[in-house]
């Protein structure tokens, strides 16, 4: 065994237990061991590692520790890519938890998988091999050897939880509001009246003239007073 000291800031202190917080404290290693197993180990998933100093020079997760050594591990920027962030606009997964948070992301315009019939080794499976960020509030599906890019969500209520998105991440940059269906995340494609007037109701046909069709499950959609209540709820994020 060995003994190293870690120091841990900010959102990353959440993951503690109580004798961690606050404070370095000395833990007894394993003799061979990576900073990112200890680091788990105390109950911080890797996904929400920013900045990582040992005997305060900047270290990969991957680093082995020794004895004695000083470990300060610092939170992904409150603003910007996460750890080894996926290039490009980002596409997400979500657990079986996060429906109403995929929503909302459907209705920003986000690429969003969510089923929630899957289980957690297929979701990590699903997000390295597409190259989507996780999304959870499950510590140990982030800690699973699979997942490259991950997000631990940590507001509870979906309104709460798309703004620390949008923060986080940086989304606003990126958004496309009403783009994807929100029913099978499939992206829509503007229709004509004449294309789909039979299927509408008269008060529809109408007050609207401009609509969108989901190629793959043939849902419309219209501005109407629902699409107004959501486009509000967007812009308060």
């Amino acid at each position: 065994m060995t003994q190293a000291r870690f120091r841990f800031h900010g959102t990353l202190e959440r993951f503690l237990a109580p004798a961690h917080r606050g404070r370095a404290t000395w833990v007894e290693c394993a003799a061979v061991v990576s900073a990112k197993h200890q680091i788990e180990a105390l109950g911080v998933p890797h996904t929400e590692v920013g900045l990582l100093l040992v005997n305060g020079e900047p270290a990969e997760l991957t680093r082995r520790l020794g004895e004695g050594d000083e470990v300060v591990v610092h939170p992904a920027p409150a603003s910007g890519p996460i750890r080894n962030q996926p290039p490009g606009r980002p596409r997400f997964v979500a657990d079986a938890h996060l429906g109403a948070l995929a929503r909302r992301l459907r209705m920003a315009g986000f690429d969003t998988l969510y089923d929630n019939a899957y289980a957690d080794p297929a979701l990590a499976d699903l997000a390295r091999r597409e190259e989507r960020i996780l999304l959870t509030r499950d510590r140990e599906l982030l800690k699973r050897r699979q997942v490259v890019y991950g997000c631990y969500v940590h507001a509870l209520r979906p309104e709460a939880q798309l703004h620390e998105l949008y923060e986080r991440l940086a989304l606003r940059t990126w958004a496309a509001p009403f783009s994807r269906c929100l029913a099978c995340n499939s992206p829509l494609q503007a229709v004509t009246l004449e294309e789909v007037a039979e299927r509408l109701p008269p008060r529809v046909r109408e007050r609207h003239l401009r609509f969108l069709n989901c190629p793959l499950c043939d849902k419309l959609f219209w501005e109407g007073s629902h699409w107004r209540a959501m486009r509000e709820r967007l812009a308060l994020v």
